[in-house]
């Protein structure tokens, strides 16, 4: 049984692929270094959430939303002794593409908002809205869309001007053949060694660039991108022994510790949420 302190409830859209909610209670809970396949919108409820993100600390009090991008690495952990409380919203990029550039985005598959706190009451609105449709759901597809759409179309004309288009180096192309070779062979052991030839690297030298680009090393990384993993698999019905085999795990108590860090709940109780 959880403690009554830090409570986790995730709900998954019906509708809509990939795209869930989490509404969170925290007051001793502190989350490891991690991040999301999706784009992750949080927004601060009650308390104040204090979090590591692009390379400095962020404080966020009550109204504000706070916006990650896929695969931007962040931490989190209540900043004052009132328990925070949050929701956050999960969108998949193959979800919101199609809106973004239905709302203009012109390269919308590489959309980025450069700010993490966003001061924006429609956008959070919209948020909230969305969460509210995912928690209580019913038979209304059309409401949903119709939201994601407003969700969209006011990141475009609020935040487009946040998105870099920066053209990519020829460094940053070798980091991301390097991260495509991991997702490749993320069933089996790999060595620094293996990985740093495929960016055509010395392994130091692409172990700091790897870490300098992604946030963490290539060790996290993958760990990361297999716990991001798993918990699709759990959410399908997936058995948990078979899990903690397929992704190179030790044994059970092994994946709950990497996994509990990360989502709040061990991965029993994160399948529960989904299955009951």
């Amino acid at each position: 049984m959880m403690k009554q302190s830090n409570q986790f409830q995730y709900a998954k859209s019906q509708h809509l692929e990939q795209v869930s909610v989490l509404q969170a209670t925290m007051r001793d809970f502190s989350y490891s270094k991690h991040a999301h396949e999706e784009y992750s919108f949080g927004v601060t409820l009650t308390g104040r959430q204090d979090f590591f993100a692009k390379g400095k600390f962020h404080r966020s009090l009550p109204g504000n939303v706070i916006a990650f991008n896929p695969g931007e690495v962040h931490d989190g952990h209540s900043g004052v002794d009132a328990a925070l409380q949050y929701k956050m919203l999960y969108i998949h990029p193959e979800q919101l593409a199609p809106m973004l550039k239905c709302a203009g985005i012109k390269h919308y598959r590489k959309f980025e908002i450069a700010q993490t706190l966003l001061d924006d009451k429609t956008l959070r609105a919209h948020f909230l809205q969305m969460a509210q449709y995912i928690e209580h759901p019913d038979d209304n597809k059309l409401k949903q869309e119709c939201e994601l759409f407003q969700i969209a179309h006011c990141l475009a004309q609020r935040h487009g001007a946040d998105v870099h288009q920066q053209a990519s180096t020829k460094a940053d192309t070798l980091l991301l053949r390097a991260r495509d070779f991991i997702h490749e062979n993320i069933h089996r052991t790999t060595s620094l060694n293996e990985i740093s030839k495929q960016a055509h690297l010395s392994k130091y030298h692409f172990l700091r660039m790897f870490r300098q680009h992604f946030g963490i090393t290539p060790h996290q990384y993958i760990l990361n991108y297999r716990l991001n993993l798993a918990r699709c698999d759990l959410e399908s019905g997936a058995a948990l022994d078979d899990l903690v085999y397929k992704y190179g795990f030790s044994d059970l108590s092994h994946f709950n510790r990497r996994f509990k860090p990360v989502f709040g709940v061990t991965p029993k109780q994160y399948q529960q949420l989904f299955l009951s």
